[in-house]
């Protein structure tokens, strides 16, 4: 044992990103096409909603929402719930976790290192079930949503939650997550906060391996 533990965030790092899930969904419905080009730092259009989530004109979670109303509008249903949304792009893979994130936590766990996840967002997202049925989530040592407590990244409160969640000092936590705030604070709550480069998503897992000494 290395006596870290791992904390991951959910959507966009140990999962895949809705932004690489859109793609997806722009190549099966033709009428989502002009809208799955704007994928933030992924898409072949500028998309100045991201734009704006970044200088934090809004949130992560407006974004999502905007999004949600743009491809609801396209299919011709207006006003869908935005866990309709994530079920329909989620629902068009049939493994959500990341390979490199698959393989992380594998050889975390047969090294005795404890895993959870800290998220703001899954069951807002997916609802009051959650994915309970993703073995991913079903086998974490600690879960921390922020749509159950109330306290979503960065309020501090939310690292500490999760570090307590997870029975480790935040000094011995690897965090790793796909927005840069989120990963800001996290080292300025004492973790060692890693950023996923949403361009080049498998190298973080490196980086991740290498401070838990696998």
């Amino acid at each position: 044992m290395t006596g870290r533990g791992l904390l991951l965030d959910l959507g966009g790092t140990a999962f895949g990103s809705g932004l690489e899930r859109l793609a997806l969904l722009g190549e099966r419905e033709p009428a989502v096409r002009s809208i799955a080009a704007r994928r933030g730092p992924l898409g072949p259009e500028p998309d100045p909603l991201w734009e704006a989530m970044l200088r934090g004109e809004i949130t992560e979670r407006g974004y999502w929402r905007a999004r949600s109303d743009e491809v609801g509008a396209a299919l011709g249903r207006p006003g869908w719930p935005i866990t309709e949304f994530m079920h329909l792009l989620y629902g068009m893979v049939t493994d959500v976790l990341r390979p490199e994130a698959a393989a992380l936590v594998k050889d975390a766990k047969a090294a005795g290192i404890r895993v959870g996840a800290l998220t703001n967002d899954l069951a807002a997202f997916h609802g009051d079930a959650g994915m309970a049925d993703d073995p991913f989530i079903a086998g974490l040592d600690a879960l921390v949503d922020g749509s159950v407590t109330g306290v979503l990244k960065p309020d501090p409160r939310a690292y500490a939650m999760a570090a307590e969640a997870l029975g480790l000092p935040p000094s011995a936590t690897v965090f790793v997550d796909d927005m840069p705030w989120n990963a800001a604070a996290a080292r300025e709550a004492g973790m060692i906060g890693l950023l996923l480069d949403l361009t080049d998503p498998a190298e973080v897992f490196e980086r991740a391996r290498k401070e838990l000494g696998l």
